[in-house]
């Protein structure tokens, strides 16, 4: 079994728009609050999802400037 490549953030959160567009059309057809109370949790989960992937590259970012400066002060203590 093959596993799958991990896709860049920028298409998940592009997938994840579409599925939202496609949430949204489904509450206005909605007839009950069943349905209407499933479509909530399902836009709470995909938004929930986008904000978790667009946190996740802030802290990378963070990381990655915390190691650069970590590389500055290692080469500052060796000169």
């Amino acid at each position: 079994m093959f596993m799958e490549k991990h896709k860049p953030s920028d298409e998940i959160i592009k997938e994840l728009d579409n599925l939202l567009s496609k949430i949204n059309a489904m509450e206005i057809v909605a007839s009950d609050n069943f349905q209407k109370n499933s479509i909530m949790i399902l836009r709470t989960l995909v938004e929930g999802q986008i904000h978790s992937i667009n946190e996740f590259g802030h802290l990378k970012k963070a990381i990655d400037l915390l190691t650069l400066e970590l590389f500055n002060v290692q080469n500052k203590i060796k000169n």
